[in-house]
């Protein structure tokens, strides 16, 4: 990975992740395997950079049109989960993370129990970015993507409860809100988990 920056709140984060094993999901069938990235890009003022997504409008996708993380499904021609993590982030964003980035961690495994998701596990990773990418550029699965700071994401006045519709339902949901990027659901769960470490 090159380039160098001055902040420590990815060497931080990485102690943190170090310290704190992953916690599984339970396996019972059925189920499939999925993998996430979390990308953190330092920045000089100590903080970094979460690379967060926007999915493109999709038929028949649950997650169409939501904020969310580079990821996917695993495929059998993939290692590992890691390896999903990899090749997800750069199909969708164009963002080769084994040649600009670094495995810090791993967060809990989530697993949704509602009937409107279909049967997934999901490992989410850490990766710590070089400061200066190249520009990324996205797939069609994407509709956009954002740089946001996790000091301005992980403060008081971004959380917020709110009302989502899914599938012609109207829930209520603990979000984070960064302008008009609101993130909910497995992505805010995740999200929550950073929360508890960058703290």
């Amino acid at each position: 990975m090159s380039g160098t920056s001055t902040s420590t709140l990815v060497p931080r984060l990485a102690r943190a992740l170090a310290a704190r094993p992953p916690v599984p999901a339970e396996r019972d069938e059925p189920y499939r395997e999925a993998a996430v990235a979390l990308v953190l890009r330092p920045r000089e003022d100590d903080d970094a950079e979460l690379l967060l997504i926007r999915r493109a409008t999709r038929a028949g996708d649950p997650w169409s049109g939501q904020i969310g993380l580079p990821g996917g499904r695993h495929d059998a021609e993939d290692a590992s989960l890691e390896a999903t993590a990899i090749r997800e982030t750069m199909e969708e964003v164009g963002l080769d993370l084994r040649t600009h980035g670094r495995l810090i961690g791993e967060l809990d495994e989530l697993r949704p129990r509602t009937p409107a998701l279909p049967p997934i596990i999901v490992r989410p990773y850490v990766f710590a970015a070089a400061p200066d990418l190249p520009p990324l550029r996205t797939s069609d699965e994407v509709a956009e993507y954002r740089w946001v700071a996790l000091g301005s994401l992980f403060v008081p006045e971004a959380r917020s409860e709110t009302t989502v519709t899914v599938r012609d339902l109207r829930l209520r949901v603990s979000a984070y809100v960064h302008g008009d990027f609101t993130i909910w659901g497995m992505t805010e769960r995740i999200l929550s988990g950073l929360h508890e470490l960058w703290r």
